[in-house]
């Protein structure tokens, strides 16, 4: 796991380099709104966070005093950091054929599949009611299933079957083809399991 120092690290990194481009082109490619030069307007989840200029600092629209975790500060840092314009294709493709993404199989499967399952696999109607907060659109697959778009250019389905007393729940979450082209490998788990824990806190409200 990751110390809060690596994050650190990780975000001073990010920040250096996305203040060596255009920023107005980032943003164009993003598909963010923003004000040149000044911020960017960044919905993520079930919050929407603006990005202040030059120094790329978080604060929480709805709560200024609320805490941005450095955790997704990161991630959307990354995301701002691709150079790809690719538009999603609409073909779904699973998280291993992500190029790069086999040696962190194992650390997805822990921090998405597996809360997935443990969490709704034998209750879809919480996930059902938890999937409108993010905006997730109904999928016809699975007993449950939706498509989320986290980032304007990555987009994912989480599907469940649920268990019974015959057989176990199970679960899958997809990606875009184009998914690589935005996150790492890395990024790509963290941001599966981060929709996967917003949707548990959103089912207990």
């Amino acid at each position: 796991m990751p110390r809060i120092d690596d994050y650190k690290q990780a975000r001073r990194i990010a920040v250096a380099t996305l203040a060596a481009k255009d920023i107005d082109a980032t943003i164009n490619r993003s598909g963010f709104e923003g004000e040149p030069g000044k911020r960017i307007q960044v919905p993520f989840l079930n919050r929407v966070y603006r990005v202040d200029l030059p120094d790329f600092n978080f604060t929480d629209i709805a709560d200024a005093a609320a805490d941005v975790p450095i955790q997704e500060q990161v991630l959307i840092l990354h995301y701002l950091m691709s150079e790809s314009n690719r538009r999603p294709s609409g073909n779904w493709i699973a998280y291993r054929e992500i190029p790069g993404a086999g040696f962190y199989y194992s650390a997805f499967v822990k921090r998405a599949i597996d809360p997935l399952k443990n969490i709704f696999g034998h209750n879809t109607a919480a996930v059902k009611k938890s999937a409108r907060f993010l905006n997730g659109t109904p999928a016809d697959t699975g007993d449950a299933g939706f498509d989320f778009t986290v980032f304007p250019k990555v987009p994912l389905r989480l599907i469940l079957w649920q268990g019974d007393d015959e057989f176990p729940p199970d679960a899958s979450i997809l990606f875009d083809e184009t998914a690589g082209d935005y996150l790492s490998p890395e990024d790509a788990a963290w941001l599966a399991g981060m929709v996967v824990y917003r949707l548990a806190a959103l089912s207990k409200a």
